[in-house]
């Protein structure tokens, strides 16, 4: 063979690698016939010697044989290379694949690269049946992911990439990455690797450390990060924790905006950790001084304050008395006078002046009372019935008429 059928050889079975395209060598495997007799056969491995190394291919000296090797410098690897002698030199010892038998010339075609395939798509196959961990170095960025070389070209596409959007590629060329293997089609040359469930994997075991290192009942800085109508989680490390909108101030909140808002640090209080779960239940009120407790050391029963009437339900009013401290005025503690609802008696924002009748420190409770400042009002005296009694006396005496002095002798001629 010439050195210019070496390098028609070569244009024919050259691959587009940077497509991932079928290996054209398979073509040239499934046109060949193997001479009847001849020693080699396509697919079968063979070792050799370089004698001869030329621009576009090298030659080989098969062992224990007469035929010469040729390897296209295609064939040589599966990266980019300039000339043979950028990985090879005279009198290296190599195992190759036969790809093309040209028994006539007791020449075959060979290719080093074909054979490492055959290894590395067998390396492949056992990771991912196994879910294992491989390193590939990242040869190039394209607009859908990135090239890495694994012992063939694999593809990591953007979205396997991370856990998180990342806009600029090009900063992982040249990197060596820890990937999993996600698919892989031989015959098609295609290896669709994954390192975004590393990432994951990686990131869960760092939260699992965090939470169980959380303390509950300690109190830790954290980052607003995400508000819904029920509460705000609150970013505390690599993990995220939720303040139910109770847990957000003392005052009454209405909206859950109206306390805090996206990326405002505060100080928390860990209520609750479920690790299995990773849930973190987290209070920022009751990280700072209770005002009930500050106001509980300020007041005493019988002190009169003045407040605002903030809620009005069946059974009273809730009227706040500091800041973030509200008392119940109970229903029968509204007047005097019978009270149907709260509402006929009192509107909520309204001003007024109650005095403390119970202090309940543990529970929380202030009982006040506004008929309490109020003295209660007169009320019309019921008239008195006189009743003229008549008192019977008996003032019989020794000298008081008989019956038979009253009648006399009015009866004395009936016949009784």
């Amino acid at each position: 063979m010439t050195t210019e059928d070496i390098k028609n050889e070569d244009s024919n079975i050259e691959e587009t690698q940077e497509n991932n395209a079928p290996d054209n060598s398979e073509e040239v495997q499934n046109d060949t016939e193997t001479a009847e007799n001849g020693p080699f056969a396509v697919g079968d491995t063979v070792t050799g010697t370089i004698f001869n190394i030329e621009d576009k291919f090298v030659k080989v000296q098969v062992d224990d044989s007469d035929y010469e090797g040729i390897i296209p410098i295609s064939q040589l690897t599966n990266k980019r290379i300039e000339h043979p002698n950028d990985i090879i030199a005279l009198d290296d010892s190599i195992t190759a694949v036969v790809i093309k038998v040209e028994d006539d010339a007791k020449n075959i075609i060979i290719s080093i690269r074909k054979l490492d395939e055959q290894k590395a798509y067998e390396d492949l196959k056992q990771k991912q049946d196994a879910d294992a961990t491989l390193e590939g170095t990242v040869v190039e960025a394209v607009k859908a992911g990135l090239v890495l070389d694994v012992g063939v070209r694999g593809f990591i596409p953007a979205s396997l990439l991370s856990d998180e959007y990342i806009e600029d590629l090009e900063q992982f060329t040249g990197q060596t990455l820890e990937v999993k293997v996600e698919d892989i089609d031989q015959e098609k040359n295609r290896v669709i690797l994954n390192r975004k469930r590393i990432v994951e994997g990686e990131k869960s075991k760092h939260r699992q450390a965090e939470l169980q290192d959380l303390e509950i009942g300690s109190i830790i800085e954290g980052e607003v990060v995400r508000t819904t109508s029920f509460g705000a989680f609150i970013n505390i490390g690599s993990v995220d924790g939720l303040a139910h909108i109770s847990e957000l101030s003392y005052s009454r909140v209405n909206s859950v905006e109206d306390a805090v808002e996206i990326g405002q640090k505060v100080n928390v209080k860990v209520l609750d950790v479920n690790p299995e779960q990773e849930r973190i239940s987290l209070s920022i009120k009751q990280a700072g001084e209770s005002p009930f407790n500050k106001f509980i050391d300020a007041h005493d029963t019988g002190d009169v304050l003045n407040g605002t009437v903030k809620r009005l339900v069946d059974f009273g009013a809730f009227v706040e008395v500091s800041p973030g401290v509200e008392g119940l005025v109970h229903i029968s503690e509204i007047a005097h006078d019978h009270v149907n609802v709260p509402s006929d008696v009192l509107k909520e924002e309204q001003e007024i002046e109650v005095k403390i009748i119970g202090l309940d420190k543990d529970n929380e409770k202030i009982s006040l009372s506004i008929k309490a400042l109020e003295s209660a009002p007169a009320r019309p005296k019921q008239a008195k019935q006189e009743q003229n009694s008549q008192v019977y006396t008996d003032d019989t005496d020794d000298d008081a008429p008989t019956l038979g002095d009253v009648f006399g002798d009015r009866f004395k001629d009936l016949d009784l």
